[in-house]
């Protein structure tokens, strides 16, 4: 298994923003099954830059008969991305007091991006997984929002460790989704983004063109 490149790589921040000034539209006008474990009382989680909506329909049509997208988690404010970084950087802290701070940034960005580069405050990036025809999620090896800690690293996407019935799950996401226009973050199997930096650095596009966006 290849390591990822991490979000808290240099070249990611390095790449440019040339904001296209997409707005951010609401999945559930659009009949998209949304679960509701990340709902906050503006509904921002819901939310998604319009290009990122379409790429979605897109890969929903590719997959198999009696398998749907599960919508769980798009836009993010920045202060939520600050604030589920800090938190998970001083959990890492307090299990690995010898850490340098350098050591403490690359190991939270495995899980949580920096907020300076967050796909998800751009309207970039979604956490997606699969259900069955009767809402049902299938098995992917870990719980969405897993840790690497608590998976034992069965989040990275490509794991070793995992059922063949997991991969098989994980592999028809991946192609979709990739398909579809998306690049996947290595480390989670269910996080997604386009057009933002870490896409375009995947992508070796000269720049990004989604950047940092408020919610109206």
């Amino acid at each position: 298994m290849n390591s990822p490149v991490l979000m808290s790589d240099p070249r990611v921040a390095a790449i440019p923003v040339r904001e296209c000034g997409e707005p951010l539209v609401d999945v559930r006008d659009h009949s998209f099954r949304v679960d509701p474990r990340k709902h906050d009382p503006l509904g921002a989680f819901a939310h998604v830059r319009e290009g990122v909506l379409a790429r979605l329909e897109h890969a929903r049509s590719l997959l198999p008969a009696g398998t749907d997208l599960l919508f769980i988690e798009g836009y993010r404010p920045l202060a939520l991305q600050q604030r589920y970084f800090t938190e998970y950087r001083d959990e890492l802290a307090a299990a690995h007091p010898g850490w340098t701070a350098e050591q403490l940034h690359q190991a939270a960005s495995r899980y949580v991006s920096p907020p300076e580069i967050a796909p998800h405050s751009a309207g970039a990036a979604v956490d997606v997984t699969l259900v069955d025809q009767d809402g049902h999620e299938l098995d992917l090896g870990t719980r969405v929002n897993a840790s690497p800690e608590e998976s034992d690293g069965a989040c990275f996407t490509h794991a070793p460790n995992l059922s063949d019935r997991a991969r098989h799950h994980r592999t028809l996401l991946l192609n979709a989704m990739e398909n579809a226009g998306f690049t996947n973050y290595g480390t989670e199997f269910w996080h997604f983004s386009t057009a933002d930096r870490y896409d375009a650095l995947m992508r070796q596009e000269p720049h990004a063109r989604y950047g940092p966006i408020k919610l109206p």
